[in-house]
């Protein structure tokens, strides 16, 4: 199934739960929360006390992206929060197979960032065990930049090893998705779309709506 994830960091935030109940009425299936810290990436976002004044606003997904340090260190406090997904970077564990197994044993669903530069072999042995990958199509720590061309084929060869593999692993891509060319994701085999900049600057309803219009082409 296609699923579209408006990031919050694109957001008005001065009427964020308005937002994020607008998306979710109009058939958002995941709201994303980019939670930075400052010292994985440059720039420092939100954290627990929002994630959770959010929660109330919707039933939908809450997936979080952690672009954080050692981000096991906060699994317990994301998910009383209210997140139902974790997603961590694989840059940003020392033990990434330890960090999974928090998440999951916390009951979330667990997912695997991936920067733009960072090589699908670092998946080879913990693969079967995440429930997503996020590739990253540009550089994480701030929104609005451009998609980066060669993470393409890099989603491509990501869904050929989950099918060599047997997997029905979710993909997931961040950065500069818009309706122009969500269309070449989805034949390169991702299935969940963060859309940050693209749902919320303008109508973010009727921007969520193309989005989904578009998804409907291909699940007819």
């Amino acid at each position: 199934m296609l699923k579209l994830a408006p990031s919050i960091l694109a957001a008005d935030f001065k009427n964020l739960g308005q937002q994020v109940s607008a998306v979710a009425e109009a058939g958002a299936h995941y709201i994303h929360l980019d939670v930075m810290d400052g010292a994985f990436v440059p720039s420092i976002s939100f954290g627990m006390p929002v994630i959770s004044s959010l929660r109330s606003c919707t039933d939908r997904v809450f997936d979080v992206h952690m672009m954080v340090e050692e981000p096991g260190r906060y699994v317990s406090d994301i998910k009383a929060a209210g997140a139902d997904l974790i997603c961590v970077h694989a840059e940003a564990c020392v033990h990434l197979d330890r960090t999974v197994n928090q998440i999951k044993e916390a009951g979330l669903k667990a997912g695997i960032a991936l920067n733009p530069a960072t090589p699908l072999s670092v998946l080879d042995c913990i693969l079967p065990e995440v429930d997503m990958v996020l590739i990253m199509s540009v550089n994480p720590g701030f929104g609005g930049q451009k998609f980066i061309p060669y993470t393409l084929p890099k989603i491509k060869a990501l869904r050929a090893m989950c099918r060599e593999r047997g997997l029905e692993t979710d993909i997931q891509v961040d950065g500069g998705v818009t309706c122009a060319n969500v269309r070449q994701l989805i034949e390169a085999g991702a299935n969940v779309f963060v859309a940050g900049s693209a749902v919320f600057k303008g109508d973010a309803v009727a921007n969520t709506k193309e989005f989904l219009k578009i998804f409907g082409e291909y699940e007819r």
